[in-house]
């Protein structure tokens, strides 16, 4: 993984009120996962978190900026992930409350929405599937 393993470890430590955080390999980073959502990415050894109409002011006002990367001699932007402002590396509370707004915005994107459905789906096929068993068990 790219990303440095004194930032994995120390978002790991601060993220972890909002549930189980999980890193997977992505490009030349990290994406970063909270119960099975990508809410922030990890790139170029920084974090940027899932943004929208909701919560895109407060990067705004910090003078942060969408991720932006060159190709093809052009600029490209990431809209939808914006990088944290440094100063909250030192202040967890604020770092959760961030994440846990760039958790919702995630929440909130029709893939996630999908994926949550089909989840919840499938445990509800689990559960009667083991209630049907149950029933014909003799006891």
């Amino acid at each position: 993984m790219a990303a440095s393993e004194s930032l994995v470890a120390l978002l790991q430590e601060q993220l972890e009120p909002l549930g189980r955080i999980a890193f997977r390999r992505m490009f030349t980073g990290a994406g970063v996962y909270c119960d099975g959502v990508i809410f922030a990415l990890i790139l170029r050894d920084a974090l940027h978190f899932k943004v929208d109409d909701g919560n895109r002011a407060e990067y705004e006002a910090e003078g942060m900026e969408p991720f932006s990367y060159e190709a093809q001699g052009r600029i490209r932007q990431l809209g939808a992930y914006w990088r944290v402002p440094e100063r909250l590396y030192d202040d967890k509370d604020e770092l959760a409350t961030w994440a846990r707004q760039a958790y919702e915005v995630a929440l909130r994107s029709p893939t996630a929405r999908k994926k949550l459905r089909a989840k919840a789906s499938t445990g509800a096929r689990r559960s009667k599937r083991r209630s049907r068993f149950s029933e014909r068990t003799p006891k």
